[in-house]
């Protein structure tokens, strides 16, 4: 039933972004396991995050399996699809069912996507990662598949509107080698690896970018880092303690 669903989606997908004519540059993708389990592990700078990072596996023939908060699942239209693909619902007062969800798609041999941030980040930098990542690879015996997006924020992003017309703007994809994660190492030290390879990524994957902001007006999907005015990290965590 999954693939019944998920197929005709990855098609409706794929239409609506050659519609938008969406610039998509994605390196790497012979990375991710042609089969057995893996933990798909990327930043998060977009509410459309985990189609973009879906489309990276297509090369290899794989589905990926989101783990997702619970809301999207009850939503009308987005619920059904979601059970469909077989995404994975996330009750953050109830963690513990999905996780034993998830461990028992990975041992089946599923490839299972996560946002170790949690949240989107509105700097567009890397926030820190929880561990929920590198325990699942410990505990099912399968590898961590890093991967960066960037331009998806230029889409829709907390906080900014949704741009959905047709102007070529490119989205670059990179996908990094896998990562161990023997069950007698600490999660902390495998999630620390895990996240300078997702900053690794992320940072090859800017310098790839094509394009920059095309004025003053244009500057607020680029980092503070890089020139751009999106909020610092320190700005960001002071408007939420606000």
């Amino acid at each position: 039933m999954a693939e019944l669903v998920y197929r005709p989606v990855i098609g409706a997908a794929k239409t609506f972004f050659k519609a938008l004519d969406l610039k998509i540059d994605c390196k790497g993708s012979e990375n991710i396991p042609r089969s057995g389990g893996a933990v798909l592990v990327s930043n998060h700078i977009s509410y459309l995050d985990f189609i973009f990072d879906g489309l990276a596996a297509l090369p290899q023939k794989r589905l990926v399996r989101f783990m997702a908060k619970e809301s999207v699942f009850r939503h009308k239209i987005s619920g059904p699809l979601m059970r469909g693909m077989k995404h994975i619902p996330v009750d953050r007062k109830q963690g513990e069912t999905a996780y034993a969800h998830a461990l028992d798609s990975l041992r089946s041999g599923e490839i299972i996507g996560v946002f170790p941030e949690a949240t989107i980040s509105q700097s567009f930098t890397l926030k820190s990662f929880k561990s929920g990542a590198a325990r699942m690879a410990q505990e099912a015996g399968v590898p961590l598949i890093p991967m960066a997006l960037w331009g998806t924020q230029r889409l829709w992003t907390k906080g900014h509107p949704r741009n959905f017309k047709r102007q070529g703007i490119p989205v670059t994809i990179r996908v990094g080698e896998g990562i161990e994660a023997p069950k007698d190492q600490y999660a902390g030290a495998i999630t620390r690896r895990l996240r300078d390879a997702c900053q690794e990524l992320l940072e090859a994957a800017q310098r790839a970018y094509p394009v920059r902001p095309k004025g003053p007006e244009d500057t607020w999907w680029m980092p503070a880092h890089l020139g751009g005015t999106a909020p610092t990290p320190a700005e960001v965590r002071a408007a939420e303690a606000g």
